[in-house]
């Protein structure tokens, strides 16, 4: 049996996937943890599951796009979060003594403890932000950037000379995507396109379901949990677009009668002007539930890879706004796989959205190509591919325990 520590940031797309793994790993007789804020992991992972907290504190808000959006994350949050988590994930490897530390990328304390005690750590990349060096055009970025991290691995008492970049494991970098929206990079041999992580999640039990008209067919409008500091103008597109598509008297899902489409919003109320009659509004949406039972026939979302991954996998095509990080490189490979299509975050308007929507849900050859990508996605094999790299590497030269300092 190993010990696996998993370190991830308090952001609910970055740690559901590791719910999965973490699953995985304890099926077949390991033992795993989480290190993180606890508020936020706790409802995430279940009563059960070994929390070793990192304490909990805001973090400015990410805004901007482009260039703009990069270093609000960087200087925000990745930077901040790494100083301020230091001290406890060092404790949490003293108490722990894990065999390997499976570290998200955006919280670079986590490797920078493993590389201090001399312990074998993963990389898990949850999206496409950091995968190819979608920077290389821009060198001067690049070198801010690792200037960033030096200073961390300075703070971190690590020699200069010592230095890697704890975004990017020598060992594995696991990244929870596939080939067909990576497009043709050439990755390093220890990274692994293990693709989504679909593992079973608490169903919210305020989600009203009795409100979802049999026969109708379905659009699910989400734009991601960071997005609300851009997003309330566009909503209000969204929501006029959603009254044309309400208005259309489009047939039911088995091509009979039945109203236009209904909409299912996941957003915080606040956001949201008034809604067509039948819409299903509500600030948590159970997504994953909601394909496994067929209701959803296309989603409108920001092009999030958890987001694109999950509907993707479910044959469902989207519609995709991408708004900053890897967005719109995600939204690109979509395009060009034929499974959805790309619209203009800033400038789209109601009936361009409206239109796009109807593109994908009357053009059988989106939901084909949907279902195609989403077979090869669930051919890179998920929480078991997964488990099977990190019970490798864990296996590798284990250093005793008692050599942690």
């Amino acid at each position: 049996m190993s010990r696996f520590l998993i370190v991830v940031p308090p952001l609910a797309g970055h740690v559901l996937p590791t719910v999965g793994i973490g699953r995985e790993l304890a099926a077949r007789g390991h033992r795993v943890a989480w290190s993180g804020s606890e508020p936020v992991l706790r409802p995430l992972l279940g009563p059960d599951a070994e929390v070793l907290p990192t304490g909990s504190r805001l973090f400015r808000a990410q805004g901007g796009h482009g260039l703009a959006a990069l270093r609000s994350l960087w200087e925000g949050f990745i930077l901040p979060y790494a100083r301020f988590t230091a001290k406890a994930l060092d404790r949490a490897v003293l108490d722990y003594r894990p065999d390997l530390v499976l570290v998200d990328q955006h919280t670079p304390a986590g490797a920078l403890t493993a590389h201090r005690h001399g312990l074998r750590w993963a990389s898990l990349a949850p999206g496409a932000m950091e995968l190819g060096r979608p920077f290389r055009a821009l060198p001067q970025v690049e070198a801010w950037m690792l200037a960033r991290l030096r200073e961390l691995w300075q703070r971190a008492g690590l020699p200069a000379e010592e230095f890697v970049d704890p975004r990017f494991s020598p060992d594995l970098v696991l990244a929870l995507t596939g080939p067909a929206l990576t497009g043709p990079l050439a990755l390093p041999p220890q990274y692994a396109l293990v693709g989504p992580v679909l593992a079973e999640r608490a169903e919210d039990p305020g989600f009203p379901w009795q409100r979802l008209e049999p026969g109708r067919r379905r659009v699910l409008v989400t734009m991601g949990t960071l997005a609300a500091d851009v997003s309330a103008d566009f909503h209000a597109r969204a929501v006029r677009a959603l009254h044309l598509l309400a208005e259309d008297g489009a047939g039911g899902a088995d091509g009979g009668s039945g109203g236009g489409v209904q909409a299912v919003i996941a957003a915080p109320p606040g956001l949201l002007p008034a809604l067509p009659a039948d819409a299903v509004a509500a600030e948590r949406v159970p997504l994953l539930e909601l394909l496994r039972r067929g209701l959803i026939d296309a989603v409108l979302c920001h092009g999030g890879m958890n987001t694109v991954s999950e509907a993707l996998s479910h044959g469902v095509p989207l519609v995709t706004a991408p708004i900053r990080h890897d967005q719109p490189f995600v939204a690109a490979q979509l395009a060009a796989s034929g499974a959805g299509l790309r619209v203009p975050f800033p400038r789209v308007t109601a009936p361009a959205l409206a239109s796009a929507v109807r593109g994908v849900l009357d053009d059988p050859g989106y939901r084909a190509a949907a279902v195609r990508v989403g077979a090869s996605l669930r051919g890179c094999g998920g929480a078991g591919a997964a488990a099977d790299r990190l019970e490798q590497v864990a296996a590798r030269n284990r250093p005793p325990r008692n050599q942690l300092v």
